[in-house]
């Protein structure tokens, strides 16, 4: 079968999904239409509508979009079946019903950020780096009745350096997943595929990727020096660890982008912020000292240590709470 004889349904939201659906149109694919959610209302009155990445992509390389508030919904699916697509790829996208993922003659495969079955979830990057993994990567994967559970048909691992921020992360595996998703597809066209179950000997080790919300992003400053420097990156540059300094004037609210870890031991309280009120802010932990190297005021710009302090009046106490 020739790849222009192959028609494809691609399902995609974020950032993360232009990459693939752009492997594929460059590459002479057949995708036939474009599923995204519908455009998200935005602003202090939510009265502008800002459509995803994934539909601006469609419309402008003229593809064919739907926009479906539910994927059940009668219209949609008639829409659907109507299109005769052989093969449908997830991306980034909400979770299917059965209706929906069952119905191409080749089934469904999602591309996943992760070595399933580990970090199965909505942010398997993010959880990753807060964990302090040094591995992860890519998984394909053909879709059943539960969230990340199908099949594998294809990994490829990617080491995760200790420097490395969600951002950074986010983009290496972007990339790599392009050169997966037309991999897989190649599979399929050429009768080469022989997916795997996945395996998992003992559920209890397995390691979760639930959605990230904003109390997951606050600090714990009690839970030590390498947590706090992995949530910090594994939360960089969206949506931001973020924390409550308290001083002699007030609490303010400080999100954290960059950090340095100093291994050392004192005496000081947990929290306790050092600074010399020109080059460096460090927070005492259990372990040692973290640096703040860029961080944000609420209401302020994003700045490195140097520009903040330069502008910022230091109150005799200040603590991280």
């Amino acid at each position: 079968m020739d790849k222009k004889e192959l028609s494809i349904v691609y399902l995609g939201t974020p950032d993360f999904a232009v990459e693939a659906l752009d492997r594929l149109v460059k590459g002479g694919y057949q995708v036939v239409a474009v599923v995204t959610t519908p455009d998200k209302p935005v602003g202090r009155h939510q009265n502008h509508l800002r459509p995803s990445p994934v539909k601006e992509y469609a419309l402008k390389n003229g593809l064919p979009l739907m926009q479906p508030v539910s994927l059940k919904d009668e219209d949609f699916l008639e829409s659907l079946r109507a299109l005769k697509a052989d093969l449908q790829i997830v991306v980034a996208f909400r979770m299917l019903p059965e209706v929906v993922w069952a119905m191409p003659k080749y089934g469904t495969f999602n591309l996943h950020a992760s070595l399933l079955p580990q970090y199965r979830g909505a942010a398997p990057i993010n959880w990753s780096i807060i964990n302090g993994e040094t591995q992860t990567g890519i998984t394909t994967f053909f879709l059943d009745k539960n969230m990340d559970t199908g099949e594998i048909i294809d990994q490829v691992t990617v080491n995760i350096a200790e420097e490395d921020d969600f951002g950074m992360l986010h983009d290496r595996l972007m990339t790599l997943g392009g050169d997966l998703v037309v991999k897989t597809v190649d599979r399929i066209i050429d009768g080469s595929i022989k997916s795997q179950p996945q395996l998992v000997t003992e559920p209890a080790a397995l390691k979760p990727a639930p959605k990230i919300f904003r109390e997951t992003c606050r600090i714990d400053w009690k839970r030590g020096l390498m947590h706090v420097y992995n949530l910090v990156r594994g939360l960089s540059p969206v949506p931001a660890a973020w924390t409550t300094m308290q001083t002699s004037t007030g609490e303010e609210t400080v999100k954290i982008y960059k950090t340095k870890r100093e291994e050392a031991l004192h005496n000081l309280p947990i929290g306790q912020v050092v600074t010399d009120g020109r080059s460096f802010l460090k927070v005492a932990l259990d372990g040692g000292y973290l640096h703040l190297l860029d961080l944000q005021l609420a209401g302020k710009k994003r700045m490195l240590v140097e520009d903040f302090l330069r502008g910022y009046k230091c109150p005799e106490t200040m603590k991280m709470v």
